[in-house]
């Protein structure tokens, strides 16, 4: 049973940060390409990073430098580091993982940014 459970999400203050977690089971994370992607209501899911196989990254264009993805494949775990968070940046983040033959998605973390 594949199973991707996010973490660390909540409630920041602008300007903060936060780090978020995703742990994979049942896949063989080594081998997926790992996102995050974040979803506010009445708005389509974008990309925010992804981190592939063999490390390559790629960020959306919103991100600006502020926050960076990484992955540990010994505890089969994605990260995503969050700093100067803006109120903007609040929406429910989702964790991917993507391979040709899967495509797998978690069930969301909140991340509220007040002003």
């Amino acid at each position: 049973q594949v199973q991707l459970v996010e973490s660390g999400g909540g409630l920041v203050q602008a300007g903060g940060s936060l780090r978020l977690s995703c742990v994979a089971s049942g896949i063989s994370f080594r081998s997926n390409a790992m996102s995050w992607y974040r979803q506010t209501p009445g708005k389509q899911r974008e990309l925010v990073a992804l981190i592939t196989n063999n490390d390559r990254t790629r960020y959306g264009d919103f991100v600006k430098g502020r926050f960076t993805i990484s992955r540990d494949n010994a505890k089969n775990t994605v990260y995503l580091q969050m700093h100067s968070l803006q109120p903007e940046d609040t929406a429910v983040y989702y964790c991917n993982a993507r391979r040709p033959e899967n495509n797998y998605w978690g069930q969301g973390t909140k991340v509220t940014v007040s002003s």
